[in-house]
């Protein structure tokens, strides 16, 4: 059975109404992927400022989609096994995996401890004549200076990945995170900024990459069983180039099935409705626990919050903490203390990555370097509590706070 906590990672995601949602397309019996996946989509490209989007089962799935997508044969400019991406070395595994799955190299690169988001200044020190691609990894509603790396990527050819799972609603100079890379990708797990249970995008501008993210998202299929998938372009140029096959069932491609079900569909677009309200409530909540914590008369500087970096309008995943160095060797003992007394904490995504056993593994370490100062600092001092999408009571507020102050005695 699962910990009950007064204040969890996350608050219960799922309201009344998307049940209600739900419950209306399997009623209807058309569960799979159909007209609801589409709206969502088409509602989602608009709202973010992207040509193309794409959903898929997880944002998992669309960093994976994503990969091989930038790597297909029918692409022009393609990345091929053996090539080199850059990759913050704070992230999340399946951030890594499908640039491991394709065969290419991540060399990992430190990051700046103020945005939790990929060093800025490390990027061009470690981009090589083999460097073709960048993996951005927007953590937990912050980012890394977007506009400079583009520059970059441009100046040096480079393919860029925006993974943007963490950070929905965020605008960097009023342009929404997830619309810089070449291949933008989003989750709707169930902490995220919206929820669908399980669920994800992936976002382009350019109508060959999407026309291949199409095929890849389903068996490598053209047709498939939804309608308009045959308004692409290439669907019209296969039929006519085999006309010996049944129109419906084309494979023009490699591919997976990492297909979404309208029930999904229903209940992620509904939340996304809601986005900015969540996004509102997220940052007043973090306001009201900051604002508490530092007005206390006990507080002596004991954390350190992560900031949003300059011209960002933030749409927080969850309150990402600090330690001060002074608490840094009972910070195991204070997180022990705060899940036994109620408070569910998380390690900032994986910790510095170059601590995983599957780092060595897979060998990592014989082409990387073995200590990134900034990600091991995070990983030692750092911690995460939960940012919720409705507004705080006075009450949980007052005893959380009062836990947090705990560290002092610890």
């Amino acid at each position: 059975m699962k910990k009950k906590y007064f204040y969890p990672l996350s608050e219960d995601g799922i309201t009344n109404e998307d049940i209600n949602l739900a419950s209306k397309v399997l009623k209807s019996k058309q569960i799979t992927m159909s007209k609801i996946t589409r709206k969502f989509e088409i509602h989602f490209a608009k709202k973010i400022g992207s040509r193309y989007a794409l959903m898929v089962n997880s944002g998992s799935s669309a960093n994976l989609l994503a990969v091989y997508a930038a790597g297909n044969l029918l692409r022009k400019k393609r990345l091929k096994p053996g090539d080199e991406v850059l990759i913050p070395i704070l992230c999340w595994p399946t951030s890594l995996w499908p640039l491991v799955q394709f065969g290419l190299k991540p060399i990992f690169v430190d990051i700046d401890k103020t945005n939790l988001s990929i060093s800025d200044n490390e990027i061009e020190k470690k981009i090589t004549k083999k460097t073709k691609a960048i993996m951005l990894i927007n953590a937990l509603g912050n980012c890394c200076d977007l506009f400079k790396i583009k520059k970059i990527a441009k100046k040096n050819n480079l393919i860029i990945f925006e993974d943007n799972c963490e950070s929905l609603g965020s605008k960097f100079k009023n342009k929404n995170l997830g619309t810089f890379g070449d291949f933008s990708t989003f989750s709707f797990f169930y902490s995220h900024q919206i929820t669908s249970g399980e669920g994800g995008m992936v976002t382009c501008n350019n109508k060959e990459d999407y026309e291949i993210l199409f095929t890849l998202r389903s068996h490598g299929w053209l047709g498939g069983l939804m309608s308009y998938p045959r308004n692409l372009s290439s669907y019209k140029k296969y039929i006519n180039k085999y006309p010996k096959l049944d129109p419906r069932y084309i494979f023009s491609n490699s591919g997976f099935n990492v297909r979404p079900m309208d029930i999904t569909a229903a209940i992620g677009l509904n939340q996304f409705k809601k986005l900015d309200q969540f996004k509102s409530s997220r940052n007043k909540n973090r306001s009201k626990i900051l604002n508490k914590l530092i007005s206390s008369k006990n507080w002596k500087n004991q954390f350190k919050f992560i900031q949003p970096r300059k011209n960002l309008d933030p749409s927080w995943m969850v309150l990402p903490i600090l330690v001060n160095k002074k608490y840094k060797n009972v910070k195991k003992k204070f997180l022990n203390y705060l899940d036994k007394n109620g408070v569910e904490t998380r390690p900032i995504i994986s910790g510095s990555f170059n601590n995983q056993p599957s780092y060595k593994l897979y060998g990592f370490q014989k082409y990387n370097q073995k200590v990134f100062k900034n990600s091991q600092y995070v990983q030692d001092h750092g911690f995460v509590i939960g940012l919720h999408k409705h507004l705080m009571k006075t009450k949980t507020l007052n005893r959380l706070c009062k836990l947090m102050l705990k560290i002092e005695e610890m």
